[in-house]
């Protein structure tokens, strides 16, 4: 045995004192942090002469096990329709229907099951209709509010949002958005000389329950940005076709996840479980029949039936429409990061790893996986799969990659394994309300019948009221006059008459199955206000314990 000296025994135990100091220390806990990013889809290019609105069918599913609260918001697959201009587009100008299923900030009455709304955009967001008394300010100042007009009498639009079936696992939900002659062009806008068009863009379903138009965005929602600021007369979707060429993507905004480094200074995170439908077969579809039509799809027949001529089925003439081919091709950008991050920490995950997009048809869009990293989960309305929760950072300059770990490989120093994310507890939704003063729009002329309740799967009530439907609040915002309001009323009587909820509009899908709506949704007229009526919600709240 060396004799050691006391000094060299008091060196040694100083530097393993520093040592100490100096390594990196595990997380006390770990970190608030979040996933975030866009998956992107490849198709093809569309001729720019499809310029009459769109239509598809998106997978409908849960893509958290939990909802984490109000600051998660993503959409699941869907689009952004803007005007179609000849040259480049105007500049500082972002004006287009944005809308799909999906969570947002401000909805009121989530569950695992996404809603969707129209999400139709005005210049530079100033506006927003979400649908009908559903956007942007409030009744005093409303800055969207009263942008859609409802036009089906057996569907009621809830002012959250519409409401999927709950526990819908990946059914397709089929929408869209067509013109409609219904209001006519005009000179003027809000009394001033500024143009406004005749471009009725009108929301139309494919559905288990439900099938046809539901409402549209007035020309004026559009035009009023005009009269605002005249250097947008004539620039937006009330008098622009839609530009065919639109992007297809999922947009994720917020998904939860911790953060948290070991002794070792190594880096590791677990996201919230994410999920995604599957068939069968293992594989995922979320886009199916991507569709831009021309005006000869629904326009010129409904033309030629308002002006006098033969009945319009109301169905798309196929001669109209152009189908979109997919590529097996796609990426995502989903990355994750501690709260806070500045951009070079926002890393992205090696997402390819476990999924890889899938053309399993040239009609349609999905995913197959890594059967190793994912993990089936089985239930008689439809299976799902478990992406991976847990990654570690690889470190590799400027391409450093969230890659996929075992949760054995974790430090438990960590503390990741005792992460929950269970939904949290948050104060009781605020009600929608809508105007109750004697001399609005909502009571001058005011409802028919009623009042009327809906009790939804969202635990949400909805009241509701029957209007004619030239004398709904949105129609009577609508810068239109009385007579054109008449006008429009004995149009929609015709639709009413003929347009029923249980015939095909849209072309159906030729894989999976339809989704299906909340039925609390699916109304019935009073008896004799079948023909020219509609429901109009006027408030919505959590529905209290019998």
């Amino acid at each position: 045995m060396i004799p050691i000296s006391l000094s060299a025994l008091l060196s040694l135990s100083f530097t393993i004192a520093a040592l100490a100091q100096e390594a990196p220390k595990p997380n006390a806990s770990p970190q608030n942090a979040q996933m975030a990013g866009y998956m992107l889809v490849g198709c093809e290019k569309v001729p720019a002469e499809f310029n009459a609105g769109f239509s598809l069918y998106a997978a409908a599913w849960p893509l958290l096990e939990n909802y984490p609260g109000h600051r998660f918001q993503t959409g699941l697959f869907g689009t952004w329709m803007h005007a179609q201009y000849e040259g480049k587009a105007p500049k500082d100008l972002y004006s287009d229907i944005e809308g799909g299923l999906g969570w947002w900030r401000d909805t009121r009455f989530p569950t695992q099951t996404p809603k969707f709304i129209m999400g139709g955009v005005a210049v530079n967001f100033k506006e927003i209709a979400n649908g009908p008394a559903h956007g942007a300010g409030n009744w005093k100042k409303p800055a969207g509010l009263y942008g859609v007009v409802q036009l089906s009498p057996w569907l009621l639009f809830p002012i959250d949002g519409l409401n999927i079936a709950q526990g819908t696992r990946g059914d397709l939900f089929g929408y869209g958005y067509l013109p409609l002659p219904l209001i006519a062009a005009k000179p003027t806008t809000g009394g001033q000389d500024i143009p406004s068009g005749d471009n009725c863009w009108t929301l139309f379903l494919n559905t288990r329950n439900f099938k046809g138009p539901v409402c549209f965005f007035t020309p004026y929602f559009w035009s009023h940005s005009a009269e605002l600021d005249a250097k947008y007369a004539g620039l937006l979707l009330d008098s622009h076709p839609s530009d065919p060429n639109k992007a297809f993507q999922m947009e994720t905004q917020f998904v939860p996840a911790k953060f948290a480094m070991d002794t070792n200074g190594e880096s590791f995170a677990r996201v919230a479980p994410t999920q995604f439908p599957v068939g069968a077969d293992g594989k995922t579809i979320v886009l199916h029949r991507l569709t831009s039509y021309e005006k000869s799809a629904m326009w010129d027949s409904v033309k030629v039936w308002f002006d006098g001529g033969a009945t319009a089925s109301g169905a798309v003439n196929p001669a109209g429409e152009f189908v979109q081919k997919f590529r097996s091709e796609g990426d995502s950008t989903w990355k994750i990061y501690p709260d806070g991050a500045s951009k070079d920490e926002k890393v992205p995950m090696a997402w390819k790893s476990f999924g890889k997009p899938i053309a399993t048809d040239s009609t349609t869009y999905g995913y197959e996986w890594d059967a190793s990293l994912v993990k089936r989960i089985s239930s008689p309305s439809g299976d799902l799969v478990a992406l991976p929760e847990y990654y570690k950072l690889q470190k590799n300059g400027k391409k450093s990659q969230w890659v996929v770990a075992a949760s054995a490989d974790v430090p438990s120093e960590t503390g990741l394994a005792q992460v929950k994310f269970d939904r949290p507890r948050e104060d009781p939704a605020e009600a929608y309300d809508t105007p109750e003063d004697a001399q609005s729009a909502w009571k001058i002329p005011g409802p028919a019948a009623g009042p009327f309740e809906a009790h939804l799967g969202d635990g949400s009530v909805v009241t509701y009221y029957w209007y004619r439907f030239a004398d709904q609040p949105a129609m009577q915002h609508a810068d239109i006059t009385k007579e054109e309001r008449e006008r429009l009323q004995l149009l929609v009587e015709k639709m009413h008459r003929e347009w029923k909820k249980d015939r095909e509009y849209l072309a159906p899908p030729s894989v999976g199955t339809l989704a299906n709506l909340d039925p609390a949704q699916i109304v019935q007229p009073p008896k004799g206000l079948e023909i020219g009526y509609v429901p109009i919600a006027t408030r919505q709240a959590v529905a209290t314990s019998p």
